[in-house]
Order: structure tokens, then sequence, then C-alpha cells
């Protein structure tokens, strides 16, 4: 089955029409991906869950055929990192992290996120207007993962535009991105040495230890490592937050419903993760061997998509499934992957979304948009959703 990708614009201005279209037409299509290079994209619910699992379908670079789309390149000292790792290695780094992210652990870290949304707020309450992107949603979830990892204060307002100009590149200023991507290089490492000279008591200097005692990483793995925890803790959290607010905005009952009652934005969050998730694509993968989909042989070493946007609109697996609920009890979106790529974040990104909300929606409850709906804009990405800018009043 084959199919050409529609206009890129089309796709940018509303992917879940297009990914709609995609699904009725079949559960998979060959379809040409951003560099013109071909890719399969999966669909459905039933499939694209299947295959998340399915370790028929690495993340390991290694098995692509020339000739496949591979998606975004890093430099070695960047790219050894769990989105590029199936077992045992996968395993074996995760093991090593995935405590800092344990729900009991990041249960405790509410008080600290909670004081932290207050102080922004704070500083915008008398301005009566802001930019919920850039004095709110975006500095939570860096200042949150950089306290975590242990990077001084000084460093994080350069943190966020080098991660803003390698997740949205701008084609026309390429030398933007590559000057974000050779000064978090050269940052890492040095980062790194100054933990090593000084632990402090951060995950970054827990896993330098593991690394230098234990001799479990090595020094490419813990440089992508922790290159790897600072995006995905940044990216997916700023982007559910601003999405949230602007979709519980675009739906008014809902909205309502939420500021009745605070207690659903557990569920609000969940929703919109399912409706508007950050995540329009999981990372590509590459089968090692011909894997069959809906009765279409995909071949080894060719590039797979699965769309978690359009498997989250499945109305196969989701009634009413593009209508926002804040009530909806038929849960098991995939906005945060399944299996053991499952997002080693997911308990961090829900607590700063839920906690975020929560106090927006108590402390402005005028909260309304500050610009015409038809002016607000989406970064120009196909693989990720998120707001460039969320201009408010309250």
């Amino acid at each position: 089955m084959a199919t050409v990708l529609p206009d890129p614009s089309a796709l940018l201005a509303d992917p879940h029409a297009v990914y709609a279209r995609l699904r009725e037409d079949g559960p998979v299509h060959r379809i040409a991906g951003p560099d013109g290079l071909p890719v399969w994209v999966v669909t459905r619910y039933a499939d694209v869950r299947q295959l998340l699992a399915d370790p028929r379908l690495s993340l390991d670079k290694t098995h692509r055929l020339p000739g496949n789309y591979r998606g975004f390149s890093l430099p070695p000292a960047l790219d050894e990192n769990l989105l590029n790792m199936n077992p045992p290695d996968h395993t074996r780094i995760r093991r090593l992290v995935v405590k800092a992210f344990t729900p009991g652990r990041v249960e405790r870290m509410r008080p600290q996120v909670q004081l932290l949304a207050d102080r922004l707020l704070d500083a915008v309450a008398e301005q009566g207007r802001a930019d919920l992107v850039a004095e709110f949603a975006a500095p939570l979830p860096i200042t949150v993962i950089c306290d975590l990892l242990g990077v001084p204060e000084g460093s994080r307002g350069d943190f966020r535009a080098w991660t803003d100009a390698m997740l949205s590149p701008d084609p026309a200023k390429p030398d933007v991105t590559n000057h974000a991507m050779a000064a978090m290089l050269t940052y890492f490492p040095q980062l790194i040495a100054d933990k090593r000279r000084l632990p402090g008591d951060d995950l970054l200097s827990e896993l330098i230890a593991v690394r230098d005692e234990g001799d479990r990483l090595t020094e490419d793995e813990l440089t992508s490592l922790a290159f790897l925890i600072l995006i995905a803790g940044y990216e997916n959290t700023v982007q559910l937050i601003g999405t949230a607010v602007l979709t519980l905005l675009d739906h008014p009952d809902q909205l309502a419903a939420v500021r009745a009652d605070l207690t659903k934005v557990e569920g609000a969050v969940e929703e919109v993760a399912r409706f508007d998730g950050p995540a329009l694509l999981a990372i590509r993968r590459f089968p090692v061997e011909d894997v069959t989909v809906g009765g279409v042989t995909i071949p080894a070493g060719e590039t797979v998509m699965l769309s978690l946007a359009s498997a989250n609109r499945d109305p196969a697996r989701f009634r009413d499934a593009d209508r926002l609920d804040v009530g909806r009890e038929d849960g098991g979106h995939l906005a945060l992957g399944h299996g053991i790529h499952y997002c080693l974040g997911a308990p961090l990104a829900r607590l700063e979304a839920q906690i975020a909300l929560s106090t927006l929606l108590r402390r402005f409850p005028g909260l309304e948009l500050d610009v015409p709906r038809d002016e607000v804009r989406w970064r120009p990405s196909i693989r990720a959703r998120g707001l460039v800018a969320l201009p408010v009043r309250f």
C-alpha cells in the first residue's frame, strides 16, 4: 500500500484530520518522510499498541537499510541514549535511572513543584496577561528537570534556547540548530567534569558515581543519558501544559467542569494527552525481520513510524474519540508509549501538568485567550505537537 503524504501545511494545521483519513484508508501506509525518503506509518490503535512492545521493531539505527528515513541524527556523544537502544543495553541503562522517576519519589517533589508554579504565576499576576508558554509552561519543567540533574541556575536559560532550537529547527536558519547542538556537546562533558570534582545531591552526580565506580556506563552513554533526561523532561511537559490550557479554553463546558471541581484535573490531563498529546509519532523503529500489519508486509530494515495521535483518536478503541471528555472512563491512551520504552518520566510529567493546570485555574478564574483563536500558532513539526506561544489575559 503506497500513499503520498498530504501537503505538510495541512499536516501542521490539523494533524488529526490527516490521520483520520489515513486511518480510514488502511492500517498502514508507505509515505514520503520529512526528508523525502520512504517511511511506513501505522495508524490504528490495536496495531500501534502491539508494535510499541514488539521486539521485532528495533530502535537501533544499525538495523536501518540505506535509502530509508532514519530520523534526527546526533553526534555519538549525544546519540548513545535510550531512544536508540534495545535490550540488554536499554535494560541496563534504564535500570540505573528509573529510580529517580518512581511514583513515590516523584510525589515527594510535589511541594517543590507547587511552590515553583505559584512563584511563576506571582510574577505575572499583576500584569493581567502573559504568554503562558514563555512565562509558565516552559520555565516550570526546565527548572524542575535542571534541579533534578543538578544544572546550575546560570545555565538554564541557555538550555532552554538550545533545546528549542534543536526540537523545532528553522530550515531557513540551519546554523542556529548546529550551534545549539555544538553548545550541548561542549557543555555536558564540562558539567560532568565539574560534578566529578564536586559531586552534589543530584541525579547526574549519582550517575557519574555509577560510571566511575561500577563502570556500568560508558562516557558517551553518561553524556547521552543526561542529554536525553533534559530534553525529554522539558519537551513533552511544556507541550502538554500549553496544549491542556488551550484545549480547555476551546471546550468551555469541559473547562467549567474542571473549574467547578479541581479534583477532575487528573482526568483532564489524561484526556488532553489522549485528545491532543505532545507526541504525534513515536520514535522511528526498524524491523529486524519482515513484519505484517493488517495484511501489509513491512520489509526488514525499512523505517516504521507509529502514529500515537491517530491511535488515540481511533473510534474502534475510544467512544466518541474526537470528543474531549475530562470524565472519560475508557482510558488506555498511548500518548506516553507502551512496553519497555514507555516514557521514563511519565510520573513527573503528569505531576507537573496537574499542578500547573490546577494552580492556573484556581488563581485565575477569568483566564481567556488574549488573541484571536486563529492567531495561535503551533511549532512547525510533524513529530511533536506544541505551541509557539499562548497569550492569555486574566
